[in-house]
């Protein structure tokens, strides 16, 4: 029997189809992913300059407070963020508001009622006014940092609130109930809202990604997943088209007057004394004392909103002790232009 030659292609031939089916699978080696890293920038601390109320709350916890037992409390002061610029305003549609405005403003009006939560603290055996002053004076200038619209931050605002009439919650647990309700709202409004992970670094690492998820799913749930409630935002937005449209004031100044009452009803989001008023009464209140601060010659009809005169009368009053209160606060949170111009003692 003749056996073929090694070096004679029909002994190539077999010593390839034999070694075809002796050799192991190699699994093919994939390209690696390439992900988008984008590390978050530090945050530290800045504390924003003022005299009292929202500006020292955003400095250091109360004496009555131990920061280092508590790892809410430590990361709410341990990684204050860096207060941003205050956001520049939009042009007006007039256009779209002589369509949609009326009807838009009737049907929020009558919204208020079941979107206002009132004595939010009554059933809360742990949290106070102090504390919930306390985060909101930290959560303000976190919705800056991530260039968040107002409108997000009343949403939150409102979120927390009803939350807190419906569910007692731990002090412990206070701050991951602030981020939640911030991602809540930012869902609602904004393009691209905070991603979970940067919320949780804010928050030095307190909680992790489940929590705020299963807290998430459990605000949603206590509020029946109704969560547009009718804003300051919105209203101050209504009344400056309103004004403008009527010939009342020239789109600069009425523009101007809407960025100083936003920075005001900002400063009123963190005291618990203003959750009595709606948000359409704190919306015109607030736009009454940015026109007499900025000495408008056609000031807003304090009677806009159509609302009792003695509640606007109480309001505008503790919104000027506010005001007074937080001078230097204030100017730090508006742009340079208008800052220049408002005067205080006018509020």
């Amino acid at each position: 029997m003749v056996t073929p030659s090694p070096a004679s292609p029909a002994a190539r031939v077999g010593t390839r189809d034999s070694s075809r089916h002796l050799r192991a699978p190699v699994k093919k080696s994939r390209r690696p992913r390439l992900r988008r890293k984008e590390p978050l920038q530090p945050l530290l601390p800045r504390p924003l300059p003022g005299d009292s109320g929202v500006g020292d709350l955003s400095e250091s916890p109360s004496s009555g407070s131990d920061g280092a037992d508590s790892p809410g409390a430590s990361a709410a002061w341990g990684c204050s963020p860096l207060p941003g610029p205050a956001q520049s305003w939009t042009p007006l549609d007039l256009q779209t508001f002589r369509d949609y405005g009326p009807s838009c403003y009737a049907f929020r009006r009558a919204q208020e009622s079941r979107f206002h939560p009132r004595a939010s603290l009554a059933r809360q055996p742990q949290v106070t006014a102090e504390s919930r002053c306390k985060l909101l004076s930290w959560l303000i200038p976190v919705h800056r940092q991530f260039g968040l619209s107002f409108e997000s931050l009343c949403l939150a605002v409102n979120t927390l609130d009803r939350f807190l009439t419906t569910t007692p919650v731990a002090a412990d647990c206070f701050q991951l109930l602030g981020v939640t309700s911030l991602l809540i709202a930012c869902k609602q409004v904004e393009v691209h809202p905070p991603r979970v992970k940067q919320l949780l670094a804010l928050c030095c690492g307190a909680f992790s990604r489940q929590q705020l998820c299963n807290l998430e799913c459990i605000v949603l749930h206590k509020l029946h997943f109704s969560v547009s409630a009718p804003t300051i935002s919105f209203f101050l937005e209504h009344f400056t088209h309103a004004r403008v449209e009527a010939g009342h004031a020239e789109v600069s100044e009425a523009l101007e007057a809407q960025s100083l009452a936003r920075a005001v009803a900002e400063l009123s989001l963190a005291d618990y004394a203003f959750t009595s008023y709606t948000p359409s009464l704190l919306a015109i209140c607030c736009l009454v004392l940015a026109d007499r601060m900025l000495r408008l010659p056609r000031p807003v009809d304090l009677h806009l909103g159509e609302h009792p005169e003695e509640a606007l009368q109480d309001c505008l009053g503790k919104l000027q002790l506010l005001v007074a209160i937080n001078g230097t606060s204030l100017t730090h949170m508006l742009p340079l232009q208008i800052s220049e111009k408002c005067s205080l003692s006018r509020a």
